[in-house]
């Protein structure tokens, strides 16, 4: 529970805040997760038809920002899309492409500064791993002296432990955060779907 509670907010952070192991990706060393890293994504392999850009009305920018919305349920997003276009009808493919472009480009933008998040913090990690190699060196070194300083051990120990303990935690929560690019993905996806339902014949 402690994991996936730090992950929620290590997912927070990563696509807010300007900025562990191997990078699976092995073009990008930056790239930490097991899962293959895509950058950009296309609105055109999600939605069939042309779309040709337009101004969407108040009603319309308020149902892209409900349905953008991870916390809303796919469940609950169709219920809304079901409302607008009742609503609204008649709907054409226009306006229903449009919703959907910018509800893509919404969640493009969540993931990208996520990926880009991703990246600073397994930046991070390596510095980390690096920091905690150094200071095992030293502390060998200190110990094979003929006078060895216990007092500096004694901190690169306690050091050390602190380093691993922030490492291996962090390397738990990234396990979660990794998994975020795809689901953010499969919902654009699962949004152009519910969209799609509802174009005319």
């Amino acid at each position: 529970m402690r994991a996936a509670s730090y992950a929620f907010g290590l997912a927070l952070c990563l696509t807010q805040a300007p900025g562990f192991a191997v990078a699976a990706d092995f073009s990008d060393p930056d790239w930490p997760c097991i899962q293959r890293k895509v950058e950009n994504l296309s609105p055109s392999l999600m939605w069939p038809e042309p779309i040709a850009p337009m101004a969407l009305a108040p009603a319309a920018k308020e149902l892209v920002e409900v349905v953008s919305l991870r916390r809303v349920t796919l469940e609950e997003a169709e219920a809304h899309v079901r409302a607008f276009v009742e609503k609204n009808a008649p709907v054409d493919g226009q306006l229903l492409g449009n919703i959907f472009l910018a509800v893509f480009d919404k969640i493009a933008d969540t993931r990208q500064r996520l990926i880009a998040g991703i990246a600073r913090y397994s930046r991070s990690q390596i510095a980390l791993s690096s920091r905690i190699d150094g200071s095992r060196v030293e502390m060998a070194k200190l110990t094979h002296e003929k006078n060895p300083n216990f007092d500096r051990i004694d901190k690169l120990e306690e050091q050390i432990d602190w380093d691993e303990r922030i490492y291996r935690e962090r390397a738990q929560a990234l396990t979660y955060v990794c998994e975020t690019p795809v689901l953010l993905e499969k919902r654009a996806y699962a949004i152009a779907q519910i969209l799609l339902k509802q174009m005319p014949d």
